[in-house]
């Protein structure tokens, strides 16, 4: 038996509004052990809705819907639904009742529109709404096909989903497997390179394993299904192991784990500091480090460098070498790295100087052209070249620019560590 997620909403096919539920609802599924392979995305239109009500039927048992629950005549889901089955819609006294009092509750009257949400197909259960007015239902139309039907709105669906939802699919059988997924993250190696380096672990049963990238990392996710999450993890545990193995320093961390939380964890253990100098990134950087609750501990402050005059006079970068090299270039990065671990007295300095376009580049200093310094514990400087290419845009450069310079810290800390 196999779960389909089905979200109903014009609003979600335009982009107006982020697809939340079906992340969340997928997460629970795995969480009960329920397989899910489809999830479909319909706007309101009640023949199109009926066509993807035909599919879903013929390929599972379960079918989640999500939206088109509310009070105005977009609003088509349940009528829809029965309309498929050939049932009519019956009106629920206590369904009025119960959306009457939370309308008094806020000092509003009922507006008769609402008197919508209390028809339900014949035969269904009510699915019970504590915390808003349109309620679901919970409807086995046929022998082989369950149906639960939620409102769009996260807190609501989420609120019906755990007290009335999961409570029906343990009492059917459901919950005694779960799914248990780890995902480890990696920087530094494109999903090509990593996919051949692993290709055999995809073709496991239990777990599986499969890959994933986005905005420049790569991701390894390891499913099991088993009885337990201590079982799970004992059947992930060492293909885990293997994984890291074999990708060595480009792996950094795993689940929600970031960049700069791995760094800062570093810092920490070794009782060293950071300071940071950006231009291109224009704060960008320091707003990653800042993010990490009790990043204080080790993230002194930054400088945002974005003018000439503020390399010079706040960083002491030599106003001669800006004139020579410019300010993207490998000599200016080293000066910046050096001047902001200078002045703020920290142990690492890291600077980061760049061209984030769409303009400002050159023939020999294309869009996307990077230079990252690192100044040590013992004065050592060093910058690095990157070439991330305009095509990236200037928001993903930024990002880029900013995860590269912490992964690089990463890795002379972890070599250093070992």
């Amino acid at each position: 038996m196999s779960a389909e997620i089905i979200c109903v909403g014009t609003e979600l096919l335009l982009g107006d509004i982020l697809n939340s539920n079906s992340q969340y609802l997928a997460q629970q599924l795995a969480q009960l052990g329920i397989p899910h392979y489809y999830q479909t995305v319909v706007g309101d239109n009640p023949e199109r809705l009926k066509q993807v009500i035909e599919i879903a039927i013929s390929r599972v048992q379960i079918l989640i819907f999500t939206g088109g629950l509310g009070p105005t005549p977009d609003d088509l889901t349940c009528e829809t639904i029965a309309d498929f089955f050939g049932v009519p819609l019956i009106e629920h006294p206590e369904i009025i009742e119960d959306i009457t009092q939370k309308f008094a509750q806020r000092g509003r009257v009922m507006s008769p529109s609402n008197r919508k949400q209390a028809l339900i197909p014949q035969g269904a259960d009510i699915l019970p709404n504590p915390t808003g007015t349109a309620p679901g239902i919970i409807w086995q139309p046929r022998p082989e096909i369950t149906i639960f039907t939620f409102p769009g709105v996260p807190s609501e669906m989420h609120r019906m989903w755990t007290d009335t939802a999961v409570p029906y699919l343990k009492n059917q059988g459901w919950g005694k497997e779960i799914i248990y997924s780890r995902s480890l993250r990696f920087w530094g190696i494109g999903e090509s390179v990593l996919a051949e380096k692993v290709a055999p672990y995809f073709n496991l049963p239990n777990p599986t394993v499969a890959p994933y990238a986005g905005k420049g990392e790569v991701r390894l996710r390891i499913s099991a299904k088993a009885d337990s999450k201590v079982t799970a993890e004992g059947l992930i545990s060492p293909v885990e192991k293997q994984l890291k193995d074999i990708a060595g320093l480009d792996y950094y961390g795993a689940d929600d784990e970031t960049l700069a939380s791995v760094v800062g964890d570093l810092l920490r253990l070794s009782g060293e500091t950071l300071s940071v100098a950006e231009s291109c990134t224009g704060g960008g950087l320091g707003q990653m480090l800042t993010n990490i609750s009790g990043s204080s501990d080790y993230f002194w402050g930054g400088v945002i460098s974005y003018d000439n005059s503020a390399k010079v006079g706040l960083l002491g970068v030599n106003p001669e070498d800006l004139d020579k090299f410019g300010a993207v270039s490998g000599t200016v990065a080293e000066q910046m790295a050096m001047g902001v671990k200078s002045r703020l007295s920290t142990s690492w300095g890291l600077s980061i100087t760049g061209i984030a376009g769409p303009t400002g580049g050159t023939e020999t200093k294309p869009v996307g052209l990077v230079y990252i310094g690192l100044a040590s514990p013992k004065n050592e400087v060093a910058s690095f070249e990157y070439r991330f290419g305009a095509m990236r845009g200037r928001d993903l450069i930024r990002y880029v620019s900013a995860s590269t310079a912490l992964d690089l810290l990463r890795r002379k800390l972890m070599v250093r560590n070992s």
